[in-house]
Parts: structure tokens; C-alpha cells; sequence
């Protein structure tokens, strides 16, 4: 199996760094936290704050090198690796794929780069909340261009497979616009909701349960994290926000003149019902054959109709769609 290097060792890197050590990898990391670097040595990893020199050495050792920095980092990173590791394996975990994409192209483009997004995190951040099952079951896209190179392609596909996941392949675009509705959206909801509520003051918080508690788990997410992949997403977020609150808007126009909720609430159950449906669907097998010249193609339309790949099988990958 092939080594890997992780730039960034917060929850995402760190849980990289630990599962892909836990599957067989050679696994090495560095950070610009001397915290999280210190926490990493403490548990046995092999980590740093030099940067260079882990690229440098993932370079030597034709590793994958994935980026698990803020977006807001990336061009800096990026920078880096076009110094020290211009043509290695490059994947990363942002959680918006279009700007990464595009910085890849101007500030790297001999790196041999796939772009990845696990869908897992939590409320927390930093070295001590990593986990080496991060990944069991989740999501991770797997991005796919009209001119990716399908050999790094299986190689970004093959380490989410290794750590638990189950790989959605995807453009960037269509990655970009939905976790605008299914992550995006859910952190600007929750950060209202927990202001809303805070505004009662101590009786709010002797009564907030169960559903309080759900709508607004990700609002204790680090502030800085949320504002560099909402305001990153800004262009697939903005008309999905406006779909939000257009949603919004009809319900207080219908509280305020009828009195009845009616529509917004069975929209929202009916909603939750069709998520689940689909999530529970039988689904039939698929084998793509990443040698084949369509191969792009039918991965995209795999990943675009909520298809996954589960294995791979030397030069096929093996998939699965409802």
C-alpha cells in the first residue's frame, strides 16, 4: 500500500493520520500547531511542524499527500508543495471542492491531483478529537474532471476505501452545490437557532431538549472553520440560502394571515421521508472499468444519481446504485 503524508493533524487529519495507520500505511504528518504535533508524538505518530520536510520526504517516497487544512490555508500549502513536491500525489479534505480545484491549477499544476471530502466530522477540533473510525461507513467523495488522471483517481478512491468509507464520485460543481444544501445550509440554520435560543436567557436553557440540542449540535463547531467553507461555498450557497429562507418567508406569511403551518411542516416531513427512502433503497451492482475511455462518464453518473464505490478490483472499480 501506498505511503501517505498529512499536511494539517486537526479532527479530519488527525482521524486520516490514525486510520490510515490502523489499514497497513505508512503514515507520517505535519502541522503549523506545535499543540497538535506534540499530542500526535504523545500517541506514538510521527509528526512535526515541518512542513517542507514532510512534503520532501513524500516526495522521495512517491507518497499521497493529503491537505487537511482550512480553506483558508490552502494557497499557502499549496505553495509549499509546489516548492518541495511539485509532481507528487495530491488529494485533501476540504469541504468545498471548486476553489481548491482551481488553486491546484494555478499554484501547483504539475502535482497529480484528485480532490477528496469525507462527509464525517464533529462539533470538535484538533489532534485529541481525532478517531481512527472517523470514517466507518461515511461518505467521501472522490472528485472527477473531464481530465482527471483515473490512476490517482483509484489511489485517492483507495485510501477512503481502506480508512471505511465508501466512495461517491463527483465534479466539483455538483459536490460544491450539494453540501451547500446538506452541510453548508445546516451551519448557518444551526447558528441562528443557537442565537435565537440564547436570547432567552437562563429559562431557554433549563428548557431546550432534545430538539434544540439536534438543531444546533454543529454550532459549536469552531467559528473559523464554519466561516472558511460557508464564505468558500459562497457562490453555490447563496441561492440555496435563498431558496431557504424564500421557504421561510412563505411560513411566516402563512402563520401571520391563516394562522396554519401546514404546508411548511408536511414539506419538511414529506422531505425526511424521501431522504430516508432513498438512503434505505435496494440497490444493484455496477463495475466500472477505469481503464475504459468512458470511464469518466460513467463514474460521474454513478456519483450523480447517489451511487458508491465499495471496492476495487485492480483497474474496475466496484460500485453500487439504487
Amino acid at each position: 500500500m501506498r505511503d501517505v503524508c498529512v499536511i494539517g493533524l486537526g479532527l479530519i487529519g488527525g482521524s486520516v493520520l490514525r486510520a490510515a495507520a490502523t489499514a497497513g500505511r505508512r503514515v507520517w504528518g505535519a502541522t503549523d500547531s506545535a499543540e497538535d504535533a506534540e499530542a500526535a508524538r504523545a500517541d506514538g505518530c510521527d509528526a512535526g511542524t515541518d512542513v517542507a520536510a514532510a512534503l520532501r520526504r513524500a516526495a522521495e517516497r512517491d507518497a499521497l499527500v493529503v491537505l487537511a487544512v482550512p480553506l483558508t490555508a490552502v494557497d499557502g500549502v499549496l505553495g509549499a508543495v509546489a516548492r518541495h513536491a511539485p509532481e507528487v500525489l495530491l488529494t485533501d479534505v476540504t469541504g468545498v471542492k471548486g476553489p481548491v480545484l482551481d488553486a491546484v491549477r494555478r499554484i501547483a499544476p504539475a502535482a497529480r491531483y484528485v480532490g477528496g471530502h469525507p462527509m464525517a466530522g464533529t462539533a470538535k477540533s484538533g489532534w485529541t478529537a481525532g478517531s481512527p473510525t472517523l470514517f466507518a461507513g461515511a461518505a467521501w467523495v472522490v472528485g472527477v474532471e473531464r481530465d482527471t488522471d483515473l490512476a490517482v483517481w483509484r489511489e485517492v478512491a483507495a485510501l477512503a476505501l481502506d480508512v471505511g468509507a465508501h466512495v461517491i464520485p463527483l465534479g466539483a460543481a455538483a459536490h460544491d452545490e450539494t453540501v451547500a444544501r446538506v452541510s453548508h445550509l445546516p451551519h448557518l440554520l444551526a447558528a441562528v437557532l443557537a442565537a435565537v435560543g440564547a436570547y432567552g436567557g437562563p429559562l431557554a436553557a433549563a428548557l431546550a431538549a432534545g430538539s434544540f440540542r439536534d438543531g444546533t449540535r454543529v454550532a459549536g463547531t469552531r467559528p473559523d472553520l464554519v466561516r472558511a467553507m460557508t464564505e468558500g461555498n459562497r457562490e453555490a450557497l447563496l441561492p440555496v440560502l435563498d431558496e431557504a429562507l424564500g421557504k421561510l418567508g412563505a411560513a411566516r406569511g402563512s402563520l401571520a394571515s391563516t394562522g396554519g403551518l401546514a404546508a411548511t411542516i408536511q414539506a419538511g416531513y414529506d422531505g425526511s421521508h424521501a431522504v430516508d427512502r432513498h438512503r434505505s433503497a435496494a440497490r444493484a451492482g455496477v463495475r466500472v472499468d477505469l481503464t475504459a475511455p468512458e470511464a469518466r462518464d460513467g463514474l460521474l453518473a454513478l456519483g450523480e444519481r447517489g451511487g458508491r464505490i465499495t471496492a476495487l478490483e485492480g483497474g474496475v472499480a466496484i460500485g453500487e446504485v439504487a
